[in-house]
């Protein structure tokens, strides 16, 4: 790390690891010491563990049963290597740096007929000690945001019979908030609306006839598109936030922190100021804005990029359409009102079937799959009153590929920078997915190619109805897809390289492949060191803050789940196995679809069976639905 990245918080910390050897301090670069790495604990078995190590190409390190001391799975540790040991290459923990848990919610329970303070989600006792006189203070349901590494309350949060708390609950476990400091605000709301006479250099595109494709709610219009049929040409406008936001300035500075906007069913927490995100980095219809376009030649024959450029842009978005209304202009119910829209229409015809072609070319080496995502409506307490199976549509599919696209153009730019890559799934896991599907009557013969495999399996999935069980399987059996400076390819979709380049003003990587482009475009190698010198612990922070987000995403739909079973209680419902080892457990699918479900007792199933269920209890503290087996449904 640069000496100038160093933040006056980290600063004691350096000193500390300098004087204890760990790190090596010369020509302003700190760096591990040889004997010494960092990282992450990976899975715990037996006292053992493995360490995830930060760096490029250095291979992970095991560590004995008496290495571990007090470090904990996903704690972020300092070892020590172990030289000259027997078996794989081995180290010590010589220092816990972070737990993985550095934030909780504790909630006040009576326990053996007095209040208590414990964890959450585990009733266990936390660090924080509280007197009996203060607990007293506090009703039954309280809860508060805890700091795990200082032991102490950081604030109360409200009380679990609220559902509005579920929001505060999810939030405060990973330290997130949706407010900016008022340093950041004034910044975001001092930019002024965009006058074209001023960016001479930037090429104009405000004759071309842009548009985007959004869901219905959707604020934050990242990307728009325009296909010259003449030239065979597709434009796809990036909202260019990297004229606003200044590495290193106090709207980066939370940027990386946020690192991806998350969405809730009622609202979103954006990774950038709403005065960038949903105004002037959105490219809203009928104004100029700042772009950042891949204009891409394609050779309709072969369905190859040709030739591609990528440049600093201003457009005019003529028209911002919802994925549904592009749907009805497909299935031709929707037909032009102005001009305007009748020569989008035109292009849009046309650009469709090479979207379609082009996906047919990349499921010959990627997969298509089909798990379900469930959308949810929430009342004004947020309360749970509907669910939705959301619907890939063809409209999806044309804005998938066109952004696909540009993603893979991206990639290919540079050798080092920040990639989105997908390993190939491990034997292991494929071993125990080919004996689930077993279980269910699927056949697997073993092709010369993994993806022969999994097309074999998905066309039997087909043929018993099963389709979207039978992917979840497959997804779940896979690697999840990450962030690294080192490209190995994306197996899911079976490219070669790809990163994400279209979604900046939600999502960090793709800011940084901004810079990044801009840097090699205009020749400035030192732009580019500076973009790339800690790109490896970016890298895994950012997929850390992913995972996260998906992490707060899917407790916050867990806990509408529960206080809807709550009021549903001793009711019998619709539900399908989702799973029979190492524990049976369901799914609903009734008018409130995937709520899962826990089972007080075992009960004679096979797995994707549907059943009829009693939801028997439900824990709101641990967002767990309990329920049991009643009769199978009547195939």
């Amino acid at each position: 790390m640069s000496e100038q990245d160093i933040t006056e918080e980290e600063l004691p910390y350096i000193r500390q690891w300098l004087a204890k050897k760990y790190l090596t301090h010369k020509h302003n670069i700190y760096k591990f010491n040889s004997k010494y790495r960092a990282g992450t604990l990976g899975l715990i078995q037996k006292g053992t563990a493995y360490l995830h190590v930060i760096g490029e190409n250095i291979k992970d390190l095991f560590i004995p049963e008496d290495g571990l001391g007090l470090a904990n799975e996903g704690d972020l540790v300092i070892v020590q290597r172990l030289l000259g040991h027997r078996g794989p290459p081995s180290a010590k923990v010589v220092e816990i740096v972070g737990k993985e848990q550095t934030y909780s919610v504790a909630s006040v329970i009576i326990k053996e007929g007095h209040k208590s303070l414990v964890d959450l989600k585990t009733e266990y006792p936390i660090g924080v000690e509280m007197s009996p006189q203060e607990l007293q203070g506090y009703e039954v349901g309280d809860l508060f945001k805890i700091d795990n590494c200082e032991n102490r309350i950081l604030e109360k949060i409200g009380n679990i019979k609220d559902p509005k708390v579920d929001e505060k609950i999810v939030l405060a476990q990973f330290n997130k908030h949706d407010e900016f400091d008022e340093e950041v605000l004034k910044i975001a709301r001092s930019f002024k609306p965009v006058n074209a006479s001023k960016y001479p250099k930037r090429k104009d595109l405000r004759d071309l006839t842009f548009c985007t494709i959004d869901p219905v709610t959707a604020k934050d219009f990242d990307d728009a598109i325009y296909w010259d049929d003449k030239n065979e040409t597709l434009y796809v406008a990036i909202a260019d936030v990297s004229e606003y936001v200044t590495p290193f300035g106090p709207i980066d500075t939370e940027a990386i922190y946020r690192s991806f906007s998350i969405y809730l069913p009622h609202r979103s927490i954006p990774m950038l100021p709403r005065e960038l995100s949903e105004t002037l980095c959105s490219l809203q219809p009928h104004k100029d804005r700042l772009a950042y376009v891949f204009e891409m030649k394609l050779d309709l024959k072969t369905l190859e990029v040709v030739k591609s450029e990528v440049y600093e842009a201003i457009i005019h978005s003529k028209r911002r359409f919802t994925y549904e209304e592009i749907d009805l202009f497909l299935e031709k119910k929707l037909h032009a009102q102005t001009q305007e829209e009748e020569e989008i229409f035109r292009w849009i015809n046309k650009l469709k079937n090479v979207t379609d072609r082009l996906k047919e070319k990349r499921l010959q080496e990627g997969f298509a799959f089909h798990s379900t995502e469930i959308e949810m409506t929430l009342d004004e307490n947020t309360n749970l009153v509907a669910t939705t199976i959301a619907q890939e549509t063809p409209s999806h599919g044309l804005i998938e590929d066109c952004m696909l696209l540009a993603n893979k153009e991206a990639a290919k730019r540079y050798k080092r920078g920040i990639f989105r890559i997908h390993e190939p799934p491990s034997q292991a896991k494929l071993q125990k997915l080919y004996q689930e599907l077993a279980g269910i009557g699927i056949h697997v013969e073993i092709k010369s190619t993994i993806k022969e495999t999994i097309d074999s399996i998905q066309k039997q999935a087909k043929e018993m109805g099963i389709v979207s069980e039978v992917d979840t399987l497959i997804i779940q059996a896979q690697m999840q897809a990450r962030y690294s400076p080192i490209n190995v390819g994306h197996f899911g979709l079976g490219f070669y390289e790809y990163t994400h380049f279209t979604s900046p003003i939600r999502r960090y990587s793709d800011l940084i492949v901004h810079r990044l482009l801009k840097a090699i475009n205009r020749g400035d190698t030192q732009e580019q060191s500076y973009v790339l010198r800690n790109i490896e612990s970016l890298s895994m922070a950012i997929s850390e803050k992913e995972r996260e987000a998906m992490i707060v995403e899917s407790e916050y739909k867990a806990r509408k789940y529960a206080r809807w079973a709550e009021k549903n209680c001793n009711k019998e419902f619709k539900a399908r196995i989702t799973s029979t080892d190492p524990e049976l457990r369901a799914e609903l699918h009734d008018a409130i679809i995937g709520a899962k479900l826990h089972f007080t007792s075992g009960a004679d199933v096979a797995l994707f069976e549907d059943v009829i269920i009693r939801i028997d209890k439900v824990d709101i503290a641990k967002a767990k639905i309990y329920a049991s087996v009643v009769a199978k449904v009547d195939q």
